[in-house]
């Protein structure tokens, strides 16, 4: 490669622990060349974004040794003064982060956040750089931009707080971008417009980027060079499409094989394990078929009909209703012994809404919920407690979940010694078992929650829902936040543990390949309401409703010789739940397409 943009050579970058430095980045070397994208990837710990804030000089210089060269267009950027970096950081390099709302002022509006990072760089006056503001706004498809400029952050969605970090980034024309897990946070459809916009920015800046990612879809859709790392050390570097055709290193093939690719399950009857390689050999293990669990000839485990809840906005000092959020609206299923139904949709559908009400963990305001043929809409607080132990869920954060003052083996006792279904004395040898069942170790009852991986929290989730017996199990985005081969790993323990307890799930997530993997059915929610239901083959094979057709569209394929088709995603933004309050829903129909499919009336 001739003349790079980026040029990272033998890169160490080591922390201060008392008197003490570990290094985490080992003498790592890659390139980024003019217009080209470069995805740097591995999972959690391996330094990809220790990478990032090396190249950017933000790590605090206090704690932080940094060694080797990193040159710009040729310039050399380690040992530059705090004021010299600072002209490189915004002018000549731009960066994008994951979680917009820590990077933006909550108290600033975004036109005048963008404006001052303008005026930093450029002697152009306030009015010039508000002009130029709205402009960038403009760019990232952000409509209204010269109202929105107004605005703050907590205005925004997700998917246009990140817009607004891309206009940020870009606002004074840099020649690289690094963009850190820009869309890891976002729908599937937020993700797929993002990408786009990278990629038809950079042709209109002919910029380079460095695309930070532990998704290999996304690296399919976006990269030109993939650079892989592994525990601070570059394990692969090649074209993307090598590497996606015909991985060299067993942690590459690990990687790759954890990918849940939609259209894989297309002849399955069941759901199916991933076939996970070992990232020390890179052998496949085995993708064995799930059991046949469903009982399709017994009472539904869990019935749900007319499922209603709205939550009222009150303003002014008299409280007066200003209008309501319509979370959930008129949702009608059943869920039969030993079945999945997936419930999916981007974030303010209502589906994290209408798991908390099942469980009465938010009051619904209408309908019925029965648990084995039992009404508990309406119980009281104690009677609940006692038919919760039959319906347990799983957070999508396990560390925000566990309390973190409570070793595991405490917080897989709780619930035991709270329903009586364990005493003190038979408590140990219970944890003990729960942990192996879940894959982990009894001696792992000691730990805290902080002692623990991300995946590992997780089936500590797990362990403690299954404590209780439970027949029912929502899992709320239980595995979205997790690495690739960590969920692969998580979901193939829960089609285990189906199996072998005949547990039903109500498995609510917005990714919809790891969705085609676990579900036996699928319900697909838009604004509070069920739009199509059907089994897994009908949703995926023969999606009825253009909103389903919008979700399948969106994801991205792990290949990266399909990544010229047309999406036909849109660019519009999530609409809105909340209604004027004397708002009165519209009566629903649905068309029956087979047997088990519907699709509501458009």
């Amino acid at each position: 490669m001739s003349n790079p943009v980026l040029s990272v050579s033998g890169l160490k970058t080591s922390f201060r622990n008392r008197n003490q430095w570990i290094e985490v980045v080992h003498g790592v070397s890659f390139a980024v060349g003019t217009r080209e994208t470069v995805a740097l990837v591995g999972e959690s710990g391996s330094g990809k974004s220790v990478t990032a804030m090396s190249i950017m000089q933000l790590n605090n210089p206090v704690n932080t040794r940094t060694e080797g060269s990193i040159q710009l267009e040729g310039q050399e950027l380690l040992g530059l003064s705090g004021h010299a970096m600072n002209e490189v950081r915004g002018k000549r390099i731009g960066m994008i982060f994951q979680e917009p709302m820590t990077s933006l002022n909550p108290v600033m509006p975004v036109g005048e956040q963008i404006a001052e990072a303008i005026m930093a760089h450029k002697a152009v006056s306030h009015a010039e750089a508000r002009a130029e503001a709205i402009r960038q706004l403009d760019r990232v498809r952000i409509p209204d931009a010269r109202t929105r400029a107004a605005e703050h952050a907590h205005q925004f969605s997700g998917g246009m707080r990140q817009r607004v970090m891309i206009a940020m980034a870009l606002a004074c024309g840099p020649r690289l971008l690094i963009a850190d897990e820009p869309t890891t946070a976002l729908d599937v459809t937020i993700q797929a417009q993002i990408i786009e916009l990278i990629k038809a920015l950079q042709d209109e800046e002919d910029m380079s980027v460095l695309f930070i990612t532990h998704d290999m879809g996304v690296v399919a859709e976006i990269a030109d060079r993939t650079v892989v790392m592994r525990r601070g050390l570059v394990v692969e570097d090649r074209s993307t499409i090598d590497i996606f055709a015909a991985p060299q290193q067993p942690y590459t093939k690990a990687l790759l094989s954890a990918v849940p690719k939609l259209g894989a399950m297309a002849d399955e009857p069941r759901p199916r394990k991933f076939a996970i390689a070992d990232p020390q050999t890179g052998l496949l293990g085995e993708a064995a078929a799930s059991a046949d669990t469903v009982d399709r000839q017994a009472a539904p485990v869990l019935e749900v009909k007319d499922l209603t809840t709205r939550f009222t906005i009150r303003s002014g000092m008299m409280g007066r209703v200003k209008g309501r959020v319509h979370a959930v609206e008129k949702v009608s299923f059943s869920l039969q012994p030993g079945e999945t139904l997936s419930l999916v949709g981007e974030s303010g559908c209502g589906k994290s809404s209408t798991g908390l009400s099942i469980l009465q963990l938010v009051k619904p305001t209408g309908g019925s919920v029965k648990l084995d043929g039992e009404e508990i809409v309406g119980l009281t607080d104690e009677e609940l407690r006692t038919r919760r132990k039959r319906m347990q869920m799983i957070f999508q954060d396990p560390f925000a979940s566990l309390n973190p003052r409570m070793t595991v083996g405490g917080a897989i006792a709780e619930p035991m010694l709270l329903h009586g279904m364990a005493t003190p004395k038979d408590v140990p040898e219970r944890i003990a078992e729960l942990l192996e069942r879940v894959g982990l170790s009894a001696a792992m009852a000691n730990r805290y929650p902080h002692q623990l991986s991300g995946g590992q929290r997780q089936r500590v989730c797990i362990a403690r829902a299954l404590a209780v017996k439970p027949s029912v199990i929502v899992a709320d985005e239980s595995v979205s936040a997790l690495d690739v081969s960590i969920k692969a790993q998580v979901v193939n323990l829960m089609l285990e543990l189906q199996e072998s307890l005949r547990l039903s799930y109500l498995f609510i997530s917005h990714d919809m390949a790891v969705v085609e993997r676990v579900s036996h059915r699928v319900a697909v929610m838009f604004l509070g309401e069920i739009v199509e239901m059907g089994t897994r083959a009908e949703i995926f094979a023969n999606p009825q409703h253009p909103y389903t057709r919008k979700l399948l569209a969106a994801i991205p394929v792990a290949d990266p010789t399909q990544r010229q088709r047309r999406r036909n995603i849109g660019n519009d933004d999530v609409k809105s739940p909340v209604r004027r309050p004397e708002y009165v829903p519209p009566v629903r129909a649905y068309a029956q397409v087979s047997d088990s499919h519907y699709v509501m009336a458009q």
